[in-house]
Parts: structure tokens; C-alpha cells; sequence
């Protein structure tokens, strides 16, 4: 059976730095500003033999529970209950405070193993610091760097004597595979049939949205716990953080990212890196559902979110939130289906739900408009029905002439899924007009039941075998 670890200590003194060490990968962000993370990380650590599940924490202070800071501390101190050992990371460097104190006399009170670092111990002076750790009564410290790597060997050393060969070195059960997430994954190249949508196959959902949306309170809900630090204040999430749920016996993997503001607006280092974070885990998922904040929808940057979204090629679900402060519902209803309808008309018969976070109203609904939608992500055609497709549209509506000469489409087939992308092979690609594009785009829509999902047509011309060659006379 594996363990997990908590990594603890006060603000700024490398544990985000020590976390993306040992998962191997720039997972937390890390800023000399102190206070980075708020939010608990989990990842999957492998340090020289040893393979566990590591936490990453917010930096622990004195604070008043109410406050941001006392609910930051309150994820700190869920996640050492939840550790089976807490690494207590403390600063050479710049040697003990009394906060170092208090949370050592925290960490002896819960009785659960700690091993403590000392981080920062390659720093010229860092003696005096390392030699101060003694002072907090939890054995002897482990001088580490986690910025260069040095000292993880001992650090695995120390990690074995705290938790038990036994425990350390313990084999699964029970054999764990990682999703395949590569570009190809379930995307043949022309393949002749339908395949039947797997429903059972882990969903990842990306959830995001302009700061103080609701997002972090939605996935709260959907969790039935306070897993994400919450609050009135605009912009608490900073890092994307995972979290694994069933609903309806199909694992989902969410994701919470930061709110993402105008680019002119952003102009912190921090910010900047809090909005790629959020980037990369919408191109991580498969369905991204963007949070409408119901009492002022339809911002300029809730529009440019969804544009971006989709230009990813990912799924899309809007979810309008805060429905529970909305008095006139059936009238607020209606003006959002028309503006949807209008102001993204990109996203033809996107699926829109409205919901509360805060009370979990809708929450069932939204949930089964994200796996609808998915199934039409991952949608295949036959090439024989798109083809008799194809004809029966160029009778309805020819593609036009180019300077006398008419533009004939003589073949299309689906080249890839996730999201719907077909080729068609024609005369003159180059002069096909974007509109006849857009004709073809929305037919598919409407004629197999494709909705809201970024639908891609590449057009090639076919190659004429005496191009280029002289005619003999």
C-alpha cells in the first residue's frame, strides 16, 4: 500500500520547489513572492526507488480563521491529517522564526512522523540555520537543495526511517495506469466506422471562467467537501488543481484553474503564470466548462474565453452561475438563449445550463450536458455517408464558379475525432470562399446532430499528373 506526504513549513521556504523535484515536472508554480500556493496539490512522487503520493501546502501562518490566510491554513492542516508523514521544510538560509516553532509544536501535537529539511543548505551561511533546526525538538534536520537537487538521497534515507522499510518499500495490488493523453490517443487516420462512444473511459473537465465566478465553490459542490480554498475575495485560485470524483460510476477528473482577467489587465509576474497554468489545463482536457457569472454574463472576456476555448479544439459547456441570486428567472432565461445565440455564433447550439454552486442546484444537469457534449466530441462518420452527404448538398447549394470555371468537391472523409476534423478532396482548394466553408460546417451540425463542438474541414485539391509537363507537338 503506497503512503502519502505532506510537504509543510512557512511561506517562501522552497516547498513548491521540493514538490515539483520530486513529481519530476513544473507542476506548482513557484515566485520569490511568499504565499504562491493556497490550494492543497497532490502529485505522484518517485524519489530513487520510492514511489508515493506527495501534497503540496500553502505556506502556514497566524491568522484569523475568517480571513484568507486562516482558511489557507485550514487546507494546510486538512492535508497533514490526511498525510500518513509531513515533511516540515524549514530555511537555512535565512535560519528559524518563531512561526518555525509554533509549527513544530503543531506537528508534534498531531504525533504523526515528520522529517524535517532544511532547504536552502548550499547557500554561503546556511550553517548557522541548519544547526538552529535542532532547536525545534523533531530529530536530526536533512540538509537539502531542493532549487540544484542535492541531499535527495538522504532526504530518501530519511523518508524510509520515518514511515518503515515495510511501508516504503510496499508493492500495489493492484496496477495503476496513467490516461493516455497524447494527440493520437483514439484518433485513427480515416477510419470506415462508427465506433460505439466508451462511457466508461475517465472524463477530464476543465473548469474556467473570469475570477470570482464560482468556480472553485462549483467543484466544492460537486465534491460534496471544502477540497478548494473559497471566498468573497476575487482571484484566490492561482494554481490549476486536480481533483477525482465518480458521478454516475464514470471517474471525472476536474480541473480548477485560475480566473482568467483581459490581457491588459494582467501585468503581475505571478498572474502571468497563474493565467498559463490555466492554458495548459484546457488544452489538457477534453470538455472545459466555462463559468458565466449569471448576474453579469456576457463580459467581453467571457466571450474571448469561449472563442478560446474552442480555436483549442476543446469541447464546450457554459454553466450560468449564481442562478439562486437571479429573482425573474424565466425572463433571465430567455435573454440568455438569445444572446448565446447571437453573441457566439461560432458555437452554434452550444449547450448552456444554468446553475447554483453555492446550493448544487443544476449541478446533475450541467454534468449530463458535459458528457453529451463529450460524446459528440469523440463522434465518428462513416466515409460512405458522408460522401452521399456531400452529393446531396452540392445539389442543394453548387459550390460556385470561379472565373467561368465551377468548383467541384469530389470526395470527403473524417480524419480525425476529438474534435471532428474531415478532409475533402476538390478542384481550385485555394478558391473555395470561406462562406461555402461555413455552409458545409453548419449542414454537418445540423444533418448529424453535432452541436457546439469546434468542427475543422481541410480541403485538398487533387493532383493533376501533367502538371508541369510540356505538350509534344
Amino acid at each position: 500500500m503506497s503512503f502519502t506526504v505532506a510537504i509543510v513549513g512557512r511561506p517562501n521556504v522552497g516547498k513548491s520547489t521540493l514538490f515539483n523535484r520530486l513529481v519530476g515536472k513544473k507542476l506548482a508554480l513557484v515566485d520569490d513572492t511568499p504565499g504562491v500556493t493556497r490550494d492543497r496539490r497532490p502529485g505522484d512522487a518517485r524519489l530513487m526507488g520510492l514511489t508515493f503520493t506527495i501534497i503540496d501546502t500553502a505556506g502556514l501562518e497566524e491568522a484569523d480563521e475568517e480571513s484568507l490566510q486562516g482558511r489557507m491554513r485550514a487546507q494546510t492542516e486538512a492535508a497533514i491529517d490526511e498525510a500518513d508523514l509531513s515533511l516540515f521544510v524549514v530555511d537555512a538560509k535565512n535560519g528559524l522564526t518563531p512561526v518555525d516553532t509554533a509549527l513544530a509544536e503543531m506537528l508534534r501535537r498531531r504525533g504523526k512522523p515528520v522529517v524535517l529539511v532544511a532547504n536552502k543548505s548550499e547557500a554561503r551561511g546556511s550553517d548557522s540555520g541548519f544547526y538552529d533546526a535542532y532547536t525545534l525538538g523533531l530529530g536530526e534536520p536533512t540538509p537539502i537543495s531542493a532549487e540544484h537537487g542535492e541531499g535527495m538521497l538522504d532526504l530518501r534515507d530519511a523518508i524510509v526511517e520515518a514511515i518503515g522499510k515495510d511501508r516504503a518499500y510496499a508493492k500495489e495490488d493492484v496496477a495503476v495506469t496513467d490516461v493516455d493523453i497524447s494527440e493520437a490517443a483514439g484518433e485513427g487516420e480515416g477510419e470506415d466506422e462508427e465506433p460505439v462512444y466508451d462511457d466508461t473511459k475517465p472524463l477530464r473537465v476543465a473548469i474556467v471562467g473570469r475570477p470570482n465566478a464560482g468556480k472553485s465553490t462549483l467543484i466544492n459542490r460537486f465534491l460534496g467537501e471544502d477540497r478548494l480554498l473559497t471566498g468573497p475575495e476575487a482571484g484566490i485560485t492561482r494554481d490549476s488543481i486536480s481533483v477525482e470524483w465518480d458521478w454516475r460510476g464514470r471517474t471525472i477528473k476536474m480541473f480548477d484553474t485560475a480566473g482568467m482577467r483581459r490581457k491588459a489587465r494582467v501585468t503581475e509576474k505571478l498572474e502571468k503564470l497563474s493565467v498559463a497554468d490555466a492554458l495548459r489545463a484546457i488544452r489538457f482536457a477534453e470538455t472545459v466548462v466555462i463559468v458565466f457569472d449569471a448576474t453579469i454574463p456576457f463580459e467581453k472576456q467571457d466571450l474571448q474565453i469561449v472563442d478560446l476555448v474552442l480555436r483549442e479544439g476543446r469541447a464546450a459547456v457554459l454553466a450560468f452561475n449564481k442562478w439562486d441570486m437571479i429573482e425573474d428567472r424565466q425572463a433571465v432565461l430567455a435573454d440568455l438563449r438569445e444572446k448565446t445565440d447571437r453573441l457566439l455564433p461560432q458555437a452554434r447550439g452550444i449547450r448552456a445550463v444554468p446553475i447554483s454552486g453555492q446550493t448544487g442546484w443544476g449541478l446533475d444537469k450541467l454534468m449530463q450536458s458535459i458528457i453529451d457534449t463529450d460524446r459528440v466530441w469523440n463522434k465518428r462518420i462513416s466515409t460512405a455517408r458522408l460522401n452521399r452527404w456531400l452529393e446531396t448538398q452540392q445539389i442543394q447549394h453548387p459550390p460556385p464558379a470561379v472565373s467561368g470555371r465551377r468548383i467541384k468537391l469530389k470526395y470527403m472523409t473524417q480524419v480525425k475525432a476529438r474534435p471532428p476534423a474531415f478532409m475533402i478532396s476538390c478542384t481550385r482548394s485555394d478558391a473555395l470562399p470561406e462562406s461555402y466553408t461555413r455552409y458545409l460546417i453548419n449542414g454537418l451540425r445540423a444533418d448529424f446532430d453535432m452541436p457546439s463542438v469546434p468542427i475543422r474541414i481541410h480541403f485538398r485539391s487533387a493532383e493533376n499528373p501533367f502538371e508541369g509537363k510540356k505538350r509534344r507537338t
